[in-house]
């Protein structure tokens, strides 16, 4: 993948665990900003438009399944990659994440090494997407000159 810092919104209610996810991913050239809940989470979204969220389900305000819904519903956000965390163990619940749209998920307790690997795969996702974008543009861009 480039060399780039990635955009790593963490979207959870628990000081706790945003600390503990935090620590899990240092390691790796990301910036982490964090929310507290469903509505600072959309908010951070407009703002800093991250590569990737780590999205809590159990939320204040709107749940996981409202903020992922909504997110990729739009076609601004539709492509941020996202990773539902949870403790929810329902198969009701996964089901409902993936209608959400969700691109993975994740159940606590959360394990370092799968997380990163996850992490690491949705990023790349997230890359290869960039990459199909700039070069369906810079074709239609060299379409546009032979007419």
């Amino acid at each position: 993948m480039e060399d780039r810092t990635w955009k790593i919104l963490i979207a959870d209610d628990n000081p706790q665990n945003v600390e503990l996810l935090e620590a899990y991913l240092a390691d790796l050239p990301c910036e982490t900003i964090s929310a507290v809940d469903g509505d600072e989470t959309l908010a951070k979204v407009a703002e800093i438009k991250p590569d990737l969220i780590l999205l809590d389900i159990m939320m204040p305000k709107r749940s996981g399944f409202e903020v992922c819904r909504q997110l990729k519903s739009n076609p601004e956000t539709k492509d941020i990659q996202i990773l539902m965390i949870t403790s929810l163990h329902e198969t009701a619940d996964i089901e409902r994440g993936v209608e959400a749209g969700t691109d993975d998920f994740l159940s606590k307790p959360v394990y370092k090494p799968i997380l990163l690997t996850r992490v690491k795969s949705l990023l790349k996702v997230r890359h290869l997407q960039s990459e199909l974008e700039r070069t369906l543009a810079y074709l239609h861009e060299v379409e546009g000159q032979r007419s």
